[in-house]
């Protein structure tokens, strides 16, 4: 929902591109979805199927830029990564994203149960420390990705308005981004103004990277690698593709450590954290 209100506004000063990205063979909701809006705006669409020998010449770049090797950071930059890139291949120099959207309009599901003063707690937290690599991945291409959804005005209006209007029971269903929700409900095909929030790796179907690479990981050299990275790097591997994407961001980072001893240190990499973060950006470990 959040691209396709930021495309319907676009749309009506300008032609717009819709770039769609899709993990080949995986099951991939965002297809069908990003086709009804292109549709329903008239944007020329461009659905990219990326297959595993694309993905490992994506991973070094994501990796590097992204500075971690957390699964579900990696699995979602990824695809943002080769979308930039087929629209640059088409001739886009910009590209526009709702990032933000959630943080702003509480569109977690973790968030929906939380009473009032604790939800806007929360979400100044998450506004305080949020970061998108959409932002340093245009970059690497020498592209500019621009998010609405952080202009100032936009930000203050969601942090000030009441916790109903963010989180709301609509039709027996708690919604997040139910302001959002309710007002484009007329203009936005309805499937996709009351669609349930889905994550990049789910949309786009590289959700399935730990099964792809539990079958192209042994066991064996699975438990054999946690085991000396462990002792060696002080890193704690949980599972086959962390473990894939570890032996990349050694390659092209380095072994991680703290630059700052005095500071909150992840427990699993040994990589610094914000002193207020709950998780590892480095290595996703959570709970900090």
């Amino acid at each position: 929902m959040d691209t396709s209100i930021i495309a319907n506004i676009a749309s009506k000063f300008r032609s717009l591109k819709a770039i769609t990205v899709a993990f080949q063979n995986a099951p991939a909701p965002d297809v069908e979805y990003a086709t009804l809006m292109a549709n329903n705006l008239g944007l020329k669409h461009v659905v990219h199927f990326f297959n595993e020998y694309e993905l490992h010449d994506t991973l070094p770049l994501v990796i590097k830029v992204t500075k971690s090797f957390d699964p579900m950071e990696i699995r979602n930059s990824v695809v943002i990564y080769i979308g930039m890139k087929v629209a640059k291949e088409i001739g886009i120099r910009t590209i526009l994203t709702g990032d933000g959207c959630d943080e702003l309009f509480a569109g977690y599901n973790y968030l929906f149960g939380l009473e009032k003063e604790k939800l806007d707690m929360k979400l100044k937290k998450l506004c305080s420390m949020m970061t998108f690599s959409s932002i340093s991945l245009a970059k690497v291409l020498r592209m500019q990705a621009k998010l609405p959804f952080l202009d100032s005005k936009l930000k203050d209006f969601a942090l000030n308005i009441h916790s109903q209007y963010k989180v709301h029971t609509e039709n027996g269903k708690i919604h997040g981004k139910w302001i959002l929700r309710k007002t484009y409900e007329g203009i936005l095909p309805r499937a996709i103004a009351w669609r349930v929030k889905t994550p990049i790796e789910v949309g786009s179907g590289t959700t399935i990277l730990p099964d792809f690479f539990n079958q192209k990981i042994s066991d064996i050299e699975f438990l054999d690698k946690k085991k000396n990275f462990k002792i060696e790097d002080r890193v704690t591997i949980r599972d086959k593709e962390q473990l894939f994407y570890y032996e990349i961001y050694k390659s092209v980072i380095g072994t991680p450590h703290p630059v700052d001893e005095n500071g909150k240190i992840c427990p699993q990499c040994n990589s610094n954290v914000q002193e207020r973060a709950t998780y590892c950006r480095t290595c996703g470990a959570y709970p900090l």
